[in-house]
């Protein structure tokens, strides 16, 4: 059996993650916002489109390094468990919203996401706080979306 030097490997398993994380968008990705998102009522402060794109990826990073720095130190714990579904959730919501127009599911939705990126934060919090911190961001930019979300299906009722 080949053995793999740890820097190596350490490497190997960021590259991993990142690939991983990035991939939780492109299950969305069929389901852009289209002419759908631009006939809705929106609110005054709804981000210009060109936010997205920089915004996430620099949230997917984050999220990248922050199990990394989790595996690193604890394996594959409970708290990769925690962030794995989180990531399913993330994934979840892009076609409920913009694929099926279902503002009211994607609401409830982004609010089980939430819950589980909270988690996922306290839990990685506590086997490096650096990791905790990492998801922050992310968890104040889907703070953001959830109150988007909810103020898009008030303002468009079905």
């Amino acid at each position: 059996m080949i053995q793999v030097p740890s820097t190596l490997r350490n490497w190997l398993a960021l590259l991993g993650f990142i690939f991983v994380t990035f991939c939780a968008p492109l299950f969305g990705a069929a389901a852009m916002p289209g002419e759908w998102y631009a006939s809705l009522n929106k609110p005054a402060w709804n981000p210009p489109a060109w936010v997205f794109g920089p915004a996430w990826t620099l949230l997917y990073s984050l999220m990248a390094v922050a199990v990394w720095l989790v595996w690193k130190r604890d394996g594959w714990r409970q708290p990769l468990r925690f962030y794995f579904v989180q990531l399913i959730l993330n994934a979840a919501w892009t076609p409920i919203f913009f694929g099926a127009h279902q503002l009211g599911w994607a609401l409830i939705e982004i609010l089980v996401l939430w819950t589980s990126i909270l988690l996922t934060m306290l839990s990685f919090h506590h086997v490096s706080r650096p990791a905790g911190w990492l998801f922050a961001p992310y968890l104040a930019w889907v703070t953001f979306a959830t109150i988007l979300n909810f103020t898009l299906w008030h303002l468009n009722p079905a």
